[in-house]
Parts: structure tokens; C-alpha cells; sequence
């Protein structure tokens, strides 16, 4: 197998086992857990059910369909590098999975965004949701609301509220949050060289 086939097979391999272990679990919190329904499965991770209309952590800085369509381009735009690096017979593997991160998480959000609102009812403090429920969804493509469960209470005060960390978050977070870190620590050099390096005219995908 040629090299650039083994990066295609990793990219795809890492976006699909995201959006796959992504989706798997916002279906079973949403299916099984009612709105702000907790467990602790250690003192230091929750299960801590909330919808969030908003950005990644509960963040609110624009109207939902915007940020929707934020996250469409920023797919579409690394979509398109990814489809750039891979003419580039350089490019680390490394680099382009970690890059295939911020796309599955990414596009993990964009599904709840565009179609959890049309399969869904809505989740309550005391009901789970049902999925395709004769009445229709709780609202409309483009308007679902993003499922997250994970909370990472690593410092509670002497009430038991927790203090630090507070932002609930799902996988695709995880993933880009993730992806993030590593491209900080480990692929900035690549980054600078890959921004600055002319395609291969001879390359062919």
C-alpha cells in the first residue's frame, strides 16, 4: 500500500470512529437520561446530561444557525487543506490525524445541530426523549440542540459544588480540544511548513 493510501486510511479510519463512539453515546444519553440527570462513575468523571444551543462547553457568542454554518466552512475548509497535505509526499501521518480530529468532532456537532431537533422530542427534568416520536421533533434542521454529558469535577469546594472543572462537553469536544493540544505541542513546525510549502503539480490524490 502506497503511503498517501495509508493516510487516506487513517484519516478515515479516525473520523469515522469518532463520529461512530460520538453519536453512539449522545443517542444513549438521550434515549436513557433525563435533562441534568447525574452519575458519577469516578470522583473525578460524571455523566451530567444538558443540552447546549450554543459553542463547545456551553459558550454562547452567536445566533445557533451562525455557528452551525461556522462549523460547515470550518469542515469544508480543513476538508480541503487534508485534500492539499495529502499532494505533499512530506506531510507527517501524525499531522493529518490530528487534523481528521477537529473535522469529526466538528461535523459529530453539526449532525445534533442539523437533524437531533427533528428526531427528537424534547429531553425534561422528568422524561427521556424518544426518538422519531409521532408528534415530530422539538425543532427544526438547522436548530437541534448539541447533547453533552462529560464532566470532569476535579476540584469541588467543602459543599460538594464543584469549582474546577465546571463545562460539561461530549466527544466531538473532546476530539477538537484534543486535536488542538497536539497541534500546539507537537505540529506547529508543521503547520508553518505546510501553509508555506507549494503543491507538487506532479502529486496526484
Amino acid at each position: 500500500m502506497k503511503r498517501q493510501d495509508k493516510q487516506r486510511l487513517w484519516i478515515g479510519l479516525t473520523i469515522a470512529v469518532v463520529l461512530i463512539i460520538d453519536q453512539a453515546v449522545k443517542f444513549y444519553i438521550k434515549l436513557n437520561f433525563r435533562l441534568d440527570e447525574q452519575v458519577e462513575l469516578l470522583p473525578f468523571l460524571k455523566i451530567c446530561f444538558v443540552e447546549n444551543p450554543g459553542m463547545a462547553f456551553g459558550m454562547e457568542w452567536l445566533p445557533k444557525w451562525t455557528l452551525t454554518l461556522l462549523r460547515i466552512i470550518l469542515v469544508v475548509f480543513l476538508a480541503w487543506y487534508l485534500h492539499r497535505l495529502l499532494k505533499q509526499k512530506t506531510v507527517r501521518t501524525g499531522y493529518l490525524v490530528t487534523l481528521s480530529l477537529i473535522i469529526a468532532g466538528a461535523v459529530g456537532n453539526i449532525i445534533d445541530c442539523l437533524f437531533y431537533g427533528i428526531i427528537f422530542d424534547q429531553s425534561t427534568f422528568t422524561s427521556v426523549a424518544t426518538l422519531f416520536p409521532a408528534d415530530g421533533g422539538y425543532g427544526s434542521f438547522f436548530c437541534g440542540k448539541v447533547v453533552d454529558m462529560i464532566q470532569l469535577p476535579l476540584i469541588n469546594n467543602a459543599a460538594g459544588d464543584v469549582v474546577f472543572f465546571r463545562p460539561v462537553f461530549n466527544i466531538a469536544d473532546a476530539a477538537i480540544t484534543t486535536a488542538v493540544f497536539m497541534l500546539i505541542l507537537f505540529f506547529r513546525k508543521d503547520m508553518d511548513s505546510s501553509l508555506n510549502t507549494k503543491e507538487d503539480p506532479s502529486a496526484t490524490l
